[in-house]
């Protein structure tokens, strides 16, 4: 089911933000439990600052949720294609679920947020418009 997958990979990536935003709010807290510089490296040791460590700890807790809540709405917003599309080898048309075949602008469009403009490459430039084009050799 293409809804199923987009949430379960929307589930997946807001979980795994969400970890990470917990490990930085747990190392602020184990640097200033265990005084990680003193710790590693013989420094001179430092009191426990609790203010310091609690706004650091609440900044990044609102920077998390602020970001957990963009990521979910961009997941909300995102729309995408998958699976085999049956696809005319002649006339590049779309078979539909009603057995209908649409231009693939048409069946792109109307199952996404994209929007299509037409110009014409260099090769069938060429090919249409021989006397305009020249081949560069």
């Amino acid at each position: 089911m293409k809804g199923n997958r987009k949430y379960r990979i929307s589930k997946r990536v807001t979980t795994w933000e969400a970890v990470a935003f917990t490990g930085a709010i747990l190392v602020v807290w184990l640097n200033e439990l265990i005084d990680t510089p003193n710790f590693l490296f013989g420094a001179e040791r430092t009191p426990v600052n609790w203010i310091e460590s609690i706004v650091e700890s609440v900044l990044i807790a609102i920077l998390g949720g602020a970001i957990i809540y963009i990521t979910h709405r961009l997941f909300k917003r995102m729309k995408y294609l998958e699976g085999i599309l049956p696809v005319c080898a002649s006339c590049k048309r779309i078979r539909d679920e009603q057995n209908r075949w649409q231009p693939i602008e048409s069946y792109i469009r109307d199952r996404s947020e994209a929007e299509f403009s037409h110009g014409i490459c260099p090769d069938c430039a060429l090919k249409l418009y021989p006397e305009y084009y020249k081949e560069d050799k």
